[in-house]
């Protein structure tokens, strides 16, 4: 019994001492397993506080804090006060970026950043695998709090009063005018979802398209709705790897799958995206960056939510495009929409969770709180984006400016949605 009183007292004073040293900014409060209370940072707000409820929590938290944080909040021994999660996380990662953390930490970091090569080598295997974590869950879940067409990724609010199911379908809209679509073009959609996106370019623009996807559960779902819409002799959903595709396209798109390929694989990735694209294609690939040097992926979305995932910048991914013989037609980075996106799923995910409580655990729910959460403070807090890649064999496969996106003076994408 002394030992184990011992144990605690060290690790006590262990996240102690990290989170002295980490708070230069506003205040956290925590209340202790035997109740004492200790105020952490300069006293003045922002103030937070949390209640570690058990031993274990305290030295989890001194040993890995980032993951231990997500997994503390998902089994209950780390209440946040107030429910005030989005605070909470915005409190201790403005804190991290004002480099206060010990240096064993950042040694830690360091060492993630540069095994991020080896970990993230997604074979087909590995790929299908990692997919069916988060994919195949259950599509009620998600139909729970995505819009209506099932979009699974960043919206584009071309006026900030628009309903996700307007932003989503603006942001269709936007990607199909840089795809330069014209009836009967023959469409790859890289990692198709739910197939929205194809759904819509077959409806709207007389596309002919092919989805690939991974998930058994989107292509079984995407198969049908092209069923129900009418649109199975204009669209056509397989369950395969993107890697396997022989056929040449005129146009080629991939929304939020890049994060997904691992850093090994971008040289692969792009010299498929140019061995299947025709003379005088384009491609749009649409992907999270991130707008500052690469770093590792959070431990605990590793972990939990997207394995083998990762967030590229720039400088990762442009010697990789250069390699493959892609024009790079256009880059532009959406700022400011990823952020009210996850906030318009994490409302929906909350009036909806006595639904989502039916179907999963208390464990599973408050996982996925954090998720959303914590994704939603890392578009609004840290150097995320999303970046818009136009792409191809020719310079001149697409306009020289923008003008073709804005004919009339006002953003057609808002137009689109109304």
């Amino acid at each position: 019994m002394q030992s184990r009183g011992h144990d605690v007292a060290m690790w006590q004073n262990a996240l102690g001492r990290f989170l002295r040293q980490m708070m230069r900014y506003g205040t956290l409060r925590v209340t202790w397993p035997d109740g004492r209370v200790d105020r952490f940072g300069t006293g003045e707000a922002p103030e937070e506080a949390i209640h570690l409820t058990d031993d274990a929590a305290v030295k989890a938290l001194a040993t890995r804090p980032v993951l231990a944080l997500g997994e503390r909040y998902m089994d209950g021994t780390l209440v946040v006060e107030g429910d005030r999660l989005y605070d909470l996380l915005t409190l201790l990662v403005r804190n991290q970026r004002l480099g206060g953390l010990p240096g064993w930490y950042n040694t830690y970091q360091a060492g993630r950043k540069a095994a991020r090569r080896f970990v993230q080598r997604n074979d087909a295997l590995r790929a299908r695998r990692n997919v069916a974590h988060h994919y195949d869950i259950s599509d009620d879940l998600y139909r729970l709090f995505l819009d209506e067409d099932m979009q699974y990724s960043c919206a584009y609010f071309a006026r900030p009063d628009m309903t996700l199911e307007e932003a989503q379908a603006a942001k269709k809209a936007h990607i199909a005018r840089k795809l330069r679509i014209e009836p009967g073009m023959r469409v790859l959609d890289i990692g198709c979802g739910w197939g929205g996106m194809a759904l819509t370019l077959a409806r709207d623009f007389g596309a002919q398209v092919t989805g690939v996807t991974l998930s058994r559960n989107q292509h079984d779902t995407a198969t049908r709705r092209a069923e129900a819409a009418g649109l199975s002799d204009k669209v056509t959903f397989e369950l395969r790897d993107y890697r396997t595709v022989a056929e040449r396209f005129d146009r080629i798109v991939s929304v939020g799958m890049l994060e997904h390929v691992g850093l090994p694989h971008y040289g692969d990735y792009f010299g498929k995206v140019h061995d299947l694209l025709d003379d005088d294609g384009v491609a749009l690939i649409h992907t999270i960056g991130n707008v500052e040097a690469p770093s590792p992926t959070n431990p605990w979305i590793e972990k939990y939510i997207f394995p083998g995932g990762y967030v590229p910048s720039l400088s990762e991914l442009m010697p990789p495009v250069e390699r493959s013989g892609l024009y790079t037609q256009d880059i532009e980075i959406l700022r400011g929409h990823y952020g009210p996106t996850l906030h318009h799923w994490h409302q929906r995910f909350e009036a909806n969770i006595d639904t989502v409580r039916k179907m999963y655990d208390e464990r599973f729910v408050r996982m996925f709180r954090f998720y959303l959460v914590a994704c939603e403070m890392a578009f609004e807090e840290q150097w995320q984006g999303v970046f818009q890649f136009q792409l191809g064999r020719k310079q001149y496969a697409v306009p020289t400016t923008r003008d073709y996106l804005y004919r009339d003076g006002s953003e057609p994408a808002a137009r689109a949605a109304e």
